[in-house]
């Protein structure tokens, strides 16, 4: 394959205004479907939408990764200098005949800049919503002006994990900082003065309060080591359960399993990173999810003790599913449905637990705890 400009900003201009384009439409159809009604309405059909698609984002960019097309157009932001493959379709052919199952086929350039196309027009809707908020709410500015912060972060992200050739702790933080985009999303979905639940503030003991944000945390640490072990490709470092090589304690190197600033299948020396690394990098994984196991069910029992029944079930359904699909992932070879859900799964508990925090208050009432203790009996 011939050597290329990893930044080569030749197409931006012309993916700028295909995205533009692709954005019309779901802002027509918002203002369409709301125009008697008000500005701040619009705003919050707009957030829904961008938080929809950025969910199908955080899934495609799984896909991505998963169907190893990260480098299926090896330069940002175009593919060889073109907004489309189809442009670039003499370079992928050389590279595909050079390298039949490498990274560059054409399939996997389409997938690559589907997930540019999604990710550029989530970020065109943000700069949107962000506009309309400065506009019309402004007390409520703070929220949408993080969000496009971060989603000009998170695109940098994606820029470097394809110039960096998929240097796993870029990998991991750009699908961390996909989850970051969605929790953002969500508490300014919430937050906006024109959203009923907004005003509604649940009571929880500020002990069960305090617990969920212990769990909110552990969810997040278990979602990062799970984004290293993808990006390593150590899920079939194992491919039992619970024994991992016929051992409860496998032989691992912890050393080179966490050593964060190096290349895809190197150590921090530049020499090959050994398998008892990638064994660790699983274990590490999968010992760790011990601990928001029993938290998060700890908090779905605490939770529906003090009325938040739906939630609770739900809590623990989405839980079950982490569970089911992350073994699936180590005994049946990784199969695709269960890594995405698996990916998809993880992004739903952080989504929940944001919405029962956001909308609830720790409270030090008598009502509260008669009503906790009577549950308790």
């Amino acid at each position: 394959m011939n050597e290329i400009s990893l930044f080569n900003t030749a197409p931006l201009i012309q993916l700028l205004c295909g995205v533009v384009i692709l954005a019309a439409a779901p802002l027509s159809w918002v203002w369409m479907k709301n125009r008697h009604s008000q500005v701040t309405r619009r705003i919050r059909q707009l957030t829904l939408i961008v938080l929809f698609l950025t969910f199908d984002l955080v899934l495609f960019g799984a896909f991505t990764r998963l169907s190893d097309s990260g480098l299926g157009c090896p330069d940002w932001p175009g593919c060889y200098g073109h907004a489309t493959p189809v442009g670039a379709s003499a370079a992928i052919e050389s590279a595909q005949e050079a390298m039949p199952s490498g990274p560059v086929t054409w399939k996997k350039s389409w997938i690559e800049m589907i997930h540019r196309y999604l990710a550029m027009l989530v970020g065109v809707l943000i700069l949107t919503l962000a506009a309309f908020s400065w506009r019309t709410e402004r007390s409520l500015w703070g929220w949408p002006s993080l969000t496009l912060l971060w989603v000009c972060v998170q695109g940098a992200f994606g820029a470097f994990t394809v110039t960096m050739k998929l240097f796993p702790l870029i990998v991991t933080m750009h699908l961390l900082g996909g989850m970051v985009l969605l929790v953002l999303l969500l508490v300014q979905l919430l937050r906006q003065r024109h959203v009923p639940a907004a005003g509604e503030q649940r009571d929880l003991p500020v002990g069960i309060y305090v617990l969920s944000c212990v769990g909110f945390v552990s969810v997040w640490m278990q979602t990062g080591l799970g984004a290293w072990v993808s990006s390593n490709y150590a899920v079939l470092a194992c491919d039992t359960y619970p024994l991992c090589q016929n051992s409860w304690w496998p032989d691992m190197n912890m050393d080179k399993a966490f050593e964060l600033w190096r290349g895809l299948g190197l150590d921090a020396q530049g020499q090959a990173l050994p398998f008892q690394a990638l064994t660790a990098i699983h274990m590490v994984h999968r010992w760790h999810a011990l601990i928001p196991a029993v938290l998060l069910l700890v908090v779905a029992l605490n939770w529906s003790r003090c009325g938040l029944v739906k939630q609770a079930r739900l809590l623990v359904l989405l839980l079950f599913i982490q569970f089911a699909t992350g073994i699936s992932n180590a005994v049946l070879g990784w199969p695709l449905l269960a890594a995405l859900m698996h990916t998809g799964t993880a992004a739903a508990l952080l989504l929940l637990l944001t919405w029962v925090l956001t909308t609830s208050s720790p409270r030090h009432s008598r009502r509260i705890a008669a009503t906790f203790n009577r549950h308790m009996l």
